[in-house]
């Protein structure tokens, strides 16, 4: 793969900052996005634009068919049996509040159990707090190990009655981490657990296939897989869309609606509620295009060089100045690199970084029980994707030496050797 070409194709990173080209290390908060998708929701508004489902005239059948169409296209990008399992939102944290809603109201009762773990981003936390404060559902996580994987000594305890639900990332958004979620799901399928899966990390760098995955549910937002901003999609088995109730209700989501009674649509259409985003679901698709057209494989090997670099250079450059955590396998992780660099704040590292024009994240990465568990207050991360390179992976490790060097002073050395350990959690109590 000519990895040049696949970065002429996102514009924005021809941008320069404080004098210096842009290094764009943080796709695991938002992507940059191809012209090919930029120029599908530009021809949209231009060519196509009408509300679906609603006009009798030929320019609204048009949109209606290019809506329709990027559902079918999501439903073959999922291995979905059907496009009517393909509910569009506005991204994770929404199909997952829809999710919750409508469980709340058609499954769980109160005194049952929803099971997560510590890991979750707080869109697969915050949701089950409320259903918890207001519903009277119990919550229980399952820990990490000391590698930062899923500790799961505790998962046939915790998925007897009366759970009802067990929801999980695929991918660890802050640890890198791939959970054995077809495993996982499996357990909980025979103790009649259902399961959702949060795909918002793995979809932009795997093909995900609903079926071999074993999900109930599984959510994911457009924005992470070079898609627009406000697109995402909630699946779910067609058989349990039946049964659940709708989240919201307004237009669009109506058979039709008489003073004493509504009757919905079938699904995915009941849980669409108003004008949908229709320009998002167009891009979405072609986004989808994109990615397949680059290849999985093909993106999985560039994204293991990325982390084989920075896991490198991090032993060469920083030694125990430095802690990365998560799996220390790169065949274990997607490239999610977050770190600490011993007696520097990780705002500072990130301020430091800015004015060298490279763009991480810092803070708690809408984490705060992993942060609890690691014992950190905030995290670095760098997330390379597609677009980037080897050489900003230099640059990077360039600029957090520099970061080291203004700290501890112009004449401060690094250590050569390697740290003791680069990868993992901290035990408890250390």
């Amino acid at each position: 793969m000519d990895w040049d070409r696949v970065r002429s194709d996102f514009p924005l990173l021809r941008r320069t900052f404080h004098g210096k080209p842009l290094v764009y290390l943080d796709s695991a908060a938002t992507s940059q996005k191809p012209q090919v998708v930029i120029d599908a929701v530009c021809e949209f508004y231009s060519e196509r634009n009408a509300n679906v489902h609603r006009g009798a005239y030929q320019l609204s059948e048009e949109a209606t068919e290019a809506y329709e169409g990027a559902r079918a296209r999501m439903a073959r990008f999922l291995r979905a049996a059907d496009p009517s399992e393909v509910v569009f939102v506005r991204g994770t944290t929404e199909a997952i509040n829809l999710l919750a809603t409508s469980l709340q109201r058609g499954y769980l009762k109160p005194g049952d159990r929803v099971v997560t773990t510590v890991m979750e981003h707080h869109s697969n936390i915050v949701p089950w707090h409320m259903l918890r404060t207001y519903a009277g559902i119990d919550l229980a996580f399952l820990d990490i190990d000391e590698t930062g994987r899923l500790d799961l000594t505790e998962l046939d305890r915790l998925l007897k009655p009366p759970t009802k639900l067990l929801t999980l990332g695929h991918v660890s958004n802050v640890l890198g981490t791939v959970n054995p979620v077809r495993a996982i799901a499996d357990q909980a399928h025979a103790a009649g657990v259902l399961v959702l899966v949060d795909a918002a990390q793995s979809v932009p760098h795997r093909a995900v296939d609903v079926g071999a995955l074993g999900a109930d549910f599984l959510a994911f937002s457009g924005h992470k897989m070079v898609g627009p901003t406000g697109i995402g999609v909630l699946w779910a088995r067609r058989e349990l869309l039946d049964k659940m109730p709708p989240a919201m209700g307004g237009g669009e989501m109506i058979r039709e609606v008489k003073l004493d009674r509504v009757a919905y649509r079938d699904p995915p259409g009941k849980f669409e509620a108003g004008t949908p985003n229709i320009e998002g679901a167009v891009g979405l698709s072609v986004a989808a295009d994109y990615l397949e057209g680059l290849g999985w494989e093909e993106i999985a090997q560039h994204d293991r060089e990325l982390q084989r670099r920075a896991f490198r250079r991090a032993e060469e450059t920083l030694g125990d100045r430095i802690r990365i955590y998560g799996p220390r396998e790169i065949e274990d992780r997607e490239a999610v690199v977050s770190f600490a660099l011993r007696g520097i704040h990780a705002h500072d590292v990130s301020s430091i970084l800015d004015a060298e024009g490279i763009a991480i994240r810092s803070g708690h990465h809408c984490a705060h029980p992993l942060m609890d568990r690691l014992k950190v207050p905030a995290l670095s991360r760098a997330s390379p994707y597609i677009y980037n390179t080897l050489g900003e992976i230099d640059r990077l490790y360039e600029a957090l030496e520099k970061c080291v060097r203004v700290f501890d002073g112009p004449t401060a050395s690094l250590p050569s050797s390697p740290p003791a350990a680069v990868a993992g959690v901290p035990t408890r109590g250390s």
